[in-house]
């Protein structure tokens, strides 16, 4: 029998609902699946794997959301350990810091006793005429007032170094934070981050070292120069009291040695120049590193228009400028006088604790023309003649020294050869033999024989080698006859002559033989004028000075040159006698290259032994003055003598001196004997003679000629 089948269910293969007992535990069908009719939107059907990876999206979303939400609160965390950790460090650093400024602080003198220090004392050279000749001490220049700089010039200085300066308290923060960060970034101490206030507390009160300690103690006192003292104060105290290299300290120096001239008159350009020093002073040096003194030049003058100290215009103008450094300050011969000055000040006054101004006699147009002869002579003839060194000592009768240079270059020796080089006179002593002959009775025109003579071993001859036989004694002193005045030494006696010549001026050692005649005792140029000056001022013993008067900045006079007439050593009848006989050398003698048209002058020339040294020594009724020319060493010239060389400059100088003086006769010597010696020198006598030099009675005024009709008329000479 065949059995019928049953009818499909809709779901092929699927088996009717209940015909079989679910397992236990076991979901039914239904619990995780829906039928086509119960979805609306969704696909019949849908795999596995989307629903699985829908539900790992829904998951991942949570835990994207869990970590968002975390993070604040770590970031939050961090912020409050390092804030939390700060506070502590910063409150332990502080406490550190407070240690150690009060550790090296209480090192420091109590505030109460600080006290600004003085500035090293200057001294102020000055010629007779109110010119400066040189600055002399630790600081190389005068102290300055705020108010006597251009603005410029401090300008420039805050500009470049502290632009903060007025607004900070002594300590800047941000320039001390900003040189720190460029040191680490560089690994070098690059910048120091120091104000104005703190390095002028260091060169006011610490030495110049980097510890902990000073740069604390820096700090301490440079808040207390901000409380104590105003900015404009405290600037001045800082551009007289900083280091510009070279010796100068303060900017006054700083523009004498660089640009020779006070601070008070300095360019822009130039004081840019002097702000950029302190950066570098000797790496920065204008007269060293002209291109790097530029180059730093322009960044004060860029830093100057920033903080609108001066406008773009005046930048530009300013970079244009001109900026002519001296090559050395301290190079011309003014600084022979200003160290002989500074040698003598502790004889008039003992300790200089202030400022101080020193009058000096010198002449500032006499030294300049005298530095150029003594330089012109060496350079023109130097070679020539085998002479490497020179020496000028000019003075007025009465000692004044016009005009003085101790060698010929100061920049490559200081040695003073005017006061402090022995050197033998030569002839140029004879005069002080011939004046012991005539004080013993002898004439000018006494006569002696110019032949060999022997005193001992002892046999002096003439340079020339040749003999005149019977001369008078003035023809023998013009002609500078060695025989002649040996003989004269031996019959006055050596202890005679050294007594004479002790007794107008020479105060070295001197032999006590026949050959003192010729010179060969040592002397030094101003010690020899010293003993001429008695000619030149009518035979009165006075020594050569330079200093006229001390006193301090404030106006109180500390030394004052005593007016003393001097002592009478030549008696005038003698003094005649000499000075017409001195005048014969320069007319006749041996010194002819000396002579001065149209004004009387005596004087004599002087070669020592074997050329080694050379001279002229002679005077006007003016001045009286001296040259030496020769070698350091005492090496032998090539026949430099005091008729060649020393002549011809002692002229050169002697000349342009004379510039605007009354022509007058020499002491003791008669208007008769003026005219005469004028009418042989090539010139007329000069009418306007001193009368105070004239002999009684005689009058320095020629008789009136008579005047025609023309000049009566329109009143003419």
């Amino acid at each position: 029998m065949t059995r019928s089948k049953k009818p499909s269910s809709p779901n092929k293969g699927a088996k009717a609902p209940g015909s079989q007992k679910r397992k236990a535990g076991a979901r039914a069908p239904s619990d995780i699946q829906l039928s086509a009719e119960d979805r609306t939107t969704q696909p019949a059907t849908k795999s596995k794997r989307a629903t699985k990876g829908k539900g790992a999206r829904k998951t991942s979303a949570r835990k994207t959301k869990v970590a968002k939400s975390s993070k604040p609160n770590i970031l939050f965390r961090a912020i409050r350990f390092l804030v939390y950790w700060g506070v502590i460090l910063g409150i332990w650093g502080g406490i550190a810091v407070a240690g150690i400024v009060a550790y090296y602080g209480a090192q420091l003198p109590q505030s109460t006793d600080w006290q600004i220090p003085n500035r090293p004392p200057n001294v102020q050279i000055l010629s007779h005429d109110g010119g400066l000749i040189a600055n002399r001490g630790k600081t190389g220049g005068q102290e300055v007032r705020l108010s006597s700089l251009p603005p410029y010039l401090p300008d420039a200085v805050v500009a470049i170094e502290d632009h903060r300066f007025y607004s900070h308290f002594g300590f800047d923060p941000i320039g001390f934070t900003r040189a720190m960060v460029t040191n680490v970034i560089r690994g070098r101490l690059a910048q120091g981050g120091s104000t104005l206030t703190q390095q002028l507390a260091k060169n006011l009160f610490l030495e110049h070292k980097r510890t902990i300690e000073r740069k604390v103690q820096e700090l301490i006192l440079a808040i207390w120069l901000e409380t104590k003292f105003s900015k404009e104060e405290i600037l001045e105290m800082y551009l007289n009291r900083v280091y510009f290299g070279a010796g100068a300290t303060g900017v006054d120096a700083a523009a004498r040695t660089y640009f020779n001239k006070p601070a008070s008159v300095v360019t822009l350009a130039e004081a840019a120049t002097i702000a950029g020093l302190l950066k570098a002073p000797s790496r920065l040096a204008p007269n060293r590193h002209p291109k790097r003194a530029r180059a730093r030049a322009k960044l004060v003058l860029a830093a100057m228009e920033r903080e609108e100290f001066i406008t773009p215009k005046e930048r530009k103008l300013a970079m244009t400028m001109p900026v002519k450094a001296v090559a050395r300050h301290k190079t011309n011969s003014l600084n022979y006088v200003a160290d002989w000055v500074m040698e003598q000040l502790p004889a008039y006054i003992e300790d200089i604790n202030e400022d101080i101004i020193v009058e000096t006699t010198l002449d500032l147009r006499m030294q300049t023309l005298a530095e150029r002869a003594i330089s012109s002579a060496l350079d023109t003839s130097g070679k020539k003649y085998g002479v490497g060194q020179g020496a000028l000592v000019s003075a007025t009768p009465m000692g004044a020294v016009r005009a003085l240079v101790g060698g010929r270059s100061y920049q490559k020796s200081q040695f003073n050869r005017a006061t402090k080089a022995k050197r033998q006179p030569g002839s140029a002593f004879k005069p002080f033999v011939y004046l012991a002959s005539l004080e013993l009775g002898n004439s000018p025109n006494g006569m002696r024989v110019d032949e060999p003579v022997r005193f001992g071993k002892w046999s002096p001859q003439n340079y020339s080698k040749k003999y005149m036989g019977q001369v008078s004694l003035r023809r023998a002193l013009a002609l500078s006859l060695n025989t002649v005045a040996a003989q004269l030494a031996f019959e006055v006696g050596p202890a005679n002559v050294a007594s004479t010549a002790r007794r107008l001026g020479i105060h070295s050692k001197m032999a006590n033989n026949p050959s003192i005649a010729l010179g060969t005792s040592e002397v030094t140029p101003i010690e020899l004028v010293g003993a001429y000056l008695p000619f030149a001022n009518g035979g009165l013993r006075t020594d050569p000075y330079v200093i006229s008067r001390i006193l301090t900045k404030s106006g109180d006079v500390l030394y004052v040159h005593p007016a003393l007439a001097g002592t009478q050593v030549i008696a005038p009848n003698v003094l005649a006698n000499i000075n017409s006989m001195m005048q014969e050398t320069l007319i006749s003698g041996t010194g002819k290259k000396a002579l001065l048209p149209g004004r009387p002058a005596g004087g004599k020339t002087g070669t020592s032994q074997n050329y080694r040294d050379a001279w002229f020594v002679g005077y006007t009724a003016n001045l009286v003055t001296g040259i030496w020319f020769g070698n350091d060493s005492g090496k032998a010239t090539k026949k430099a003598s005091g008729g060649n060389l020393p002549a011809s400059a002692w002229k050169a100088y002697m000349v342009g001196a004379h510039n605007g003086m009354t022509i007058a006769a020499l002491p003791g010597v008669s208007a008769q004997q003026l005219a005469a010696s004028r009418k042989r020198l090539g010139a007329e006598a000069n009418p306007w003679v001193n009368p105070d030099l004239l002999p009684e009675g005689q009058s320095a005024m020629p008789e009136p000629k008579p005047r025609g009709f023309f000049s009566r008329l329109f009143g003419l000479n």
